[in-house]
């Protein structure tokens, strides 16, 4: 134990002598750097490519029938993939950055509100979680609504300490962002409301976001008339209200289609969700119990982060509880607030034994970092191979072959996962208006499956799961057309599909 406290000691002094933001950045870009292609595209990136590679004008459409929400997300894709291409590293990139500065921001948030031991240590340790990693990884908007919440609020932190109508604009630009990437971390505007009805009512000081060098006064009277901080707050969240509002009405008529996989939140749901935001358990169950340890120490400087950390994930589950909206990765956001407390916590000791526990949930997270570098898919213990899938069509595929999905319309997406890994696929014979002139996510299929087949020779046939009949899988006429037309020539199982080549008899 002396070699590691030394160590510690010595990686301590380094630490101190950098920009407090400088090494939870570089660690998380690290991590999220390491393995960043070696899981294939999950359904929900898939969503995102599909979206991504489609016009303006495409997009204006998916988003009126489908996935609104999301809109703003897929428009800044188009961006990208139009500039970088739509390789898993560079559909993953923009995740990869918005967790890097959302690490290096924490830090900054971290000195501001406690000091600089508080803020380093919650960059480090939020750098190491494995939910950081998942979720830095993923083609999906969660990393730049972390990224975005914790600018948010330093700037909001920053506009109280020193009130101009330029620091309450950035923090308006921020907290609009933050709204349109993700409408449920609009619930963090709860806690930021709150410390700014403090801030008023009894000072900076009370509300636990005064400089330590120049407390403000503590008000003397709650009738007093109120000052420009909370008009400059209303003033700065009313593009929130003009820009997300309308998309937030749109996402709600969606709702019904959108997450009709979700049930109603209940109680156990709350004790699950630090292990399903940290991406395991065990470290989730750390980080709960060292920042409430830092919570108790902060006082009421904690306000801010317990508030940012409580109010979002007690507004969800009210609402879940009534609407199906309970999904614990809309709450990543509020992991960076938990990592302030807990950091707090570990200024509190020794350097060496801070940096121990930092070490230490890195270590108690490796077979987690491990799982997801895998498969995103959840359970990890079932992934699903459409890149093995393609390979079996690309390797055997010749010209006039067609190939059929079951099911179509699927949160697996079948088809764009063999389109994505194959690029030039067999002809989708039973197609008759595609995803993109669809507006939506799936494509229309014949009516009559038995006309749309005739004159097709070969079939690939890829379904759901592991079937050793896989024609018996497939359901209803498009089941009946082929089992009547077809026969099954050769099987390839693959993880969470199953291929079959179908011919014709007598060819």
């Amino acid at each position: 134990m002396g070699g590691l406290s030394e160590s510690t000691g010595t990686a301590w002094e380094h630490l101190r002598r950098l920009p407090v933001w400088l090494a939870p950045a570089l660690l998380t870009l690290a991590v999220t750097l390491t393995g960043l292609g070696s899981a294939q595209l999950w359904r929900d990136e898939l969503a995102t490519w599909s979206a991504a590679t489609r016009s303006p004008a495409d997009l204006a459409r998916l988003a009126g029938t489908i996935d609104a929400a999301t809109g703003p997300y897929y428009l800044l894709m188009h961006g990208w993939t139009t500039v970088f291409g739509d390789s898993t590293i560079a559909l993953r990139a923009p995740a990869v950055l918005a967790m890097t500065v959302a690490a290096g921001l924490l830090a900054v948030l971290g000195a501001r509100l406690v000091d600089r031991r508080s803020g380093l240590f919650a960059g480090l340790l939020f750098a190491v979680l494995p939910g950081t990693s998942r979720y830095g990884q993923e083609a999906r908007p969660y990393a730049l609504a972390t990224m975005l919440a914790v600018l948010a609020t330093l700037l909001l932190v920053t506009a109280l300490r020193r009130p101009t109508w330029t620091r309450w604009a950035g923090y308006a630009v921020a907290v609009t962002a933050l709204g349109l990437i993700h409408l449920i971390a609009l619930t963090l505007l709860a806690a930021h409301a709150l410390v700014v009805l403090l801030a008023w009512w009894r000072g900076p000081t009370e509300a636990g976001v005064a400089t330590r060098d120049r407390p403000t006064a503590r008000r003397d009277h709650p009738t007093a008339e109120p000052d420009r901080r909370v008009w400059r707050w209303v003033v700065a969240v009313v593009p929130v209200a003009l820009l997300a509002g309308p998309l937030l009405l749109k996402a709600r008529t969606q709702q019904s289609r959108q997450l009709n996989w979700v049930n109603l939140a209940r109680l156990d749901d709350l004790t699950a969700l630090p292990g399903g935001v940290a991406q395991s358990s065990v470290v989730g169950g750390l980080l709960v119990g060292v920042a409430a340890l830092g919570a108790a120490r902060l006082g009421r400087r904690a306000l801010l982060p317990v508030s940012a950390v409580l109010l979002p994930v007690l507004l969800l589950f009210a609402a879940g509880a009534v609407v199906p909206l309970w999904v614990p990765r809309y709450l990543v956001f509020v992991v960076p607030f938990a990592c302030l407390l807990a950091g707090a916590a570990l200024a509190a000791v020794a350097a060496p034994a801070a940096l121990v526990v930092v070490v230490l949930a890195g270590l108690l997270g490796l077979p987690d970092q491990a799982a997801l570098r895998q498969t995103h898919e959840w359970p990890r213990s079932a992934p699903v191979d459409y890149a093995a899938a393609a390979r079996v069509i690309g390797d055997g595929q010749r010209p006039g072959d067609a190939v059929v999905y079951s099911p179509r319309h699927s949160w697996l997406f079948l088809d764009l996962g063999i389109e994505y890994h194959l690029g030039d696929p067999p002809r989708d014979v039973l197609v008759t208006e595609d995803e993109v002139r669809r507006g939506d996510l799936w494509a229309a299929e014949c009516p009559r499956p038995a006309q749309c087949l005739a004159g097709t020779s070969r079939v690939w046939l890829v379904v759901t799961g592991r079937h050793a009949e896989p024609l018996a899988a497939v359901p209803g006429a498009k089941g009946d057309a082929l089992r009547a037309q077809f026969t099954v020539t050769q099987v390839w199982p693959r993880p969470g599909l199953t291929v079959a080549l179908l011919t014709r008899p007598g060819n």
